[in-house]
């Protein structure tokens, strides 16, 4: 028989997993009726390939869904154990980059990353933002800015104290930076897109 933490976790992280996968890009442009966003830039179903349909209400939109999906698992496992609500995280994270609904082909990750922060350790979340805009405002490239803050959250969070938290995003950060590996391609060899460019 299964031990009850066990348990816990088991449909924590099932439960962040189903919840993780919910692609609201997805979901959002085809409701808006716009091109199917699979087909365009990126083919990515994230915030950022949204804005390039140039409908930036529904990149905020997408942005919004993609965060609070992960914020809404790790609060409601957190309400069982704090170990759940790190698997939650995990789970979200994962059904996010890997949705069973869309042949696993998902996300690149940002946006749940900072869900789940907002819901594990806010104040890490003003890390991130902090970074990322710095990071955004001086190149331009959002797939540079959420690699530089991506790795400065988990050190943060460490010397904050917060050890399980700092674990999780680490895996977070090795998973973010494995699904943005075709930018890094791009930024090398400077072919990567600019925030606003449309392709």
């Amino acid at each position: 028989m299964l031990q009850p933490d066990f348990q816990t976790n088991l449909l924590a992280l099932v439960f962040g997993y189903l919840l993780g996968s919910i692609p609201f890009g997805v979901i959002i442009t085809r409701l808006a009726g716009t091109e199917d966003l699979r087909s365009i830039g990126s083919g990515n179903i994230g915030a950022t390939n949204v804005l390039r349909t140039g409908r930036k209400g529904l990149a905020a939109a997408t942005l919004l869904g993609d965060a609070l999906k992960g914020t809404a698992a790790v609060l409601i496992a957190g309400m069982f154990t704090p170990y759940a609500a790190i698997v939650a995280g995990l789970g979200a994270f994962l059904g996010h980059l890997y949705p069973v609904w869309l042949k696993f082909k998902g996300g690149k990750g940002v946006a749940t990353y900072l869900g789940c922060l907002l819901g594990l350790v806010w104040p890490g979340l003003l890390v991130f933002a902090v970074v990322w805009l710095a990071v955004a405002f001086t190149t331009r490239y959002s797939s540079a800015a959420a690699l530089a803050a991506s790795l400065a959250t988990p050190l943060a969070l460490w010397f904050m104290g917060r050890q399980q938290p700092a674990e999780l995003f680490i895996a977070l950060t090795v998973l973010l930076w494995f699904k943005h590996w075709p930018n890094i391609q791009k930024l090398m060899d400077g072919t990567e897109s600019k925030i606003g460019k449309k392709a």
